[in-house]
């Protein structure tokens, strides 16, 4: 187990030999300093993960001089050891960050209970960040959803430019998780605590823009009667999502030049320039470099905003990511609405064999209008029917017709495990058990196929 160390910091060495004497009895490794500087010096090489600190130090022997030094020791807790005279100043350090304060003459006891409660409390504090560190990569590496290759790709690329500033082109046809991936950049980079700021560039007019972008000044046009921010200065330490940057109009685009070559900019009407730090993050479906030979997207802006380029895929291209993802929609439709939601074989297969033209998006509004007309927690094809009476019953696949399911070799194995599971369920009367022994599978194989097919 590793020893916690303490730096003691106090100008009497008869009282510093005895503390250190105390403390180490504790199992506490503690490093020693007869004033401030020597404190400072201290901390360059011993990591202390507590700080015992005299209120009256040499050569001032000010205790405002002290209070003062507490920034010195910032991210560390503080104790302060004081006369009983100095109370009001012991709680003014407490204001100023200090963990605790003790007076002398000190008990032994009293001082180890300060200290384990001071160290027990920045150790669970540090624990919990860490937790929540890696819930945020976990949960934002698993926010762009898939087992395909291609999926698989996809969060490999952004775990690994996440932490930098690298700016990003995101690719695809519309509904394939651009914005998802741009997300996912900034909750999982150094600027997760700052602001993600999305602007539309196809939505907002050609004459709004600018003055969206940059803000601007009272009386810069009519109707401008105060000052107001642009989008430029909210994303300011964060990240700017530039979404259908392809359709950015030609004079804003220079001026956009201009923002990412120099990091400045001035808001309309203004004449003071504005120093921004940002990361930007764009998307679009468009082919830009079929644009740049128009003439309708500038190429040095092409190569500005292209630093790395995440391509997505149509969901046609990747159908094997479909359960996957209708589990994971399904999973935060039960959180919402506090209950439980599964879907039939055959609806799973009626969504599996989709073309799905508006992709990931539309699967996931198709998905939360059958589950909003559903009376029960289970998603039939009579509910479907209902919402897509145009589309037949998707047939159930039988071991006598399974040649003529059209398909790769994997989706009809699964489409097979699918039918034959439903099938041993069924005659089980849902004993997982007795299915798993009529399939001869083990009983948690049996669940691990159930989970991933979404049976």
């Amino acid at each position: 187990m590793t020893q916690n160390k303490i730096l003691l910091v106090d100008d009497e060495p008869a009282f510093r030999e005895l503390a250190s004497r105390w403390l180490a009895n504790q199992d506490y490794h503690v490093k020693t300093a007869g004033g401030l500087d020597e404190a400072r010096s201290a901390l360059v090489s011993f990591d202390a993960d507590l700080v015992l600190l005299d209120l009256s130090m040499p050569p001032h022997f000010d205790p405002q001089v002290t209070l003062e030094a507490l920034g010195d020791f910032s991210g560390r807790p503080v104790i302060i050891i004081t006369g009983h005279a100095d109370r009001d100043l012991a709680l003014k350090a407490i204001e100023l960050g200090a963990w605790d304060f003790i007076a002398k003459p000190i008990d032994p006891d009293m001082l180890a209970v300060v200290v384990r409660r001071a160290i027990t409390k920045t150790t669970l504090e540090k624990e919990v960040a860490h937790l929540k560190e890696n819930r945020q990569q976990i949960e934002g590496a698993a926010a762009y959803i898939g087992q395909s290759i291609g999926a698989q790709k996809i969060r490999a690329l952004i775990e690994r430019i996440a932490p930098t500033d690298v700016r990003v082109l995101v690719t695809g046809p519309s509904g394939t998780g651009k914005e998802v991936i741009s997300r996912t950049l900034h909750d999982l980079s150094h600027r997760a605590a700052q602001a993600f700021v999305s602007v539309h560039c196809g939505a907002i007019p050609a004459e709004l823009l600018e003055s969206e972008l940059f803000g601007y000044m009272k009386g810069a046009f009519t109707g401008a009667e105060k000052d107001k921010e642009g989008l430029l200065s909210l994303a300011d330490g964060g990240t700017l999502f530039l979404d259908e940057i392809g359709e950015m109009p030609l004079p804003m685009q220079v001026k956009l030049l201009r923002v990412l070559q120099e990091g400045t900019f001035y808001p309309v009407g203004g004449r003071t320039q504005k120093q921004i730090d940002i990361r930007v993050v764009s998307a679009t479906n468009a082919d830009l470099l079929e644009k740049v030979k128009e003439g309708s997207f500038r190429e040095d802006l092409y190569y500005r905003i292209k630093g790395v380029n995440i391509e997505t895929q149509a969901l046609a291209e990747r159908l094997e990511d479909v359960p996957v993802l209708l589990q994971a929609f399904l999973s935060r439709l039960q959180m919402s609405q506090d209950k439980h939601l599964q879907l039939s074989g055959e609806a799973l297969q009626w969504f599996r064999h989709q073309t799905w033209p508006g992709n990931v998006r539309e699967l996931k509004n198709a998905l939360e209008s059958v589950a909003s007309i559903c009376p029960s927690g289970s998603l039939t094809m009579e509910d479907i029917v209902l919402l897509f009476p145009q589309t037949p019953e998707f047939p159930n696949k039988t071991q006598d017709d399974i040649e003529s399911f059209e398909g790769t070799l994997e989706e009809r194995v699964q489409a097979l495990e699918i039918q034959m599971i439903q099938a041993a369920l069924q005659k089980t009367a849902d004993n997982r058990t007795q299915a798993a022994k009529k399939l001869g599978l083990s009983r948690q194989g049996l669940i691990k196929k159930i989970e991933r097919y979404g049976v």
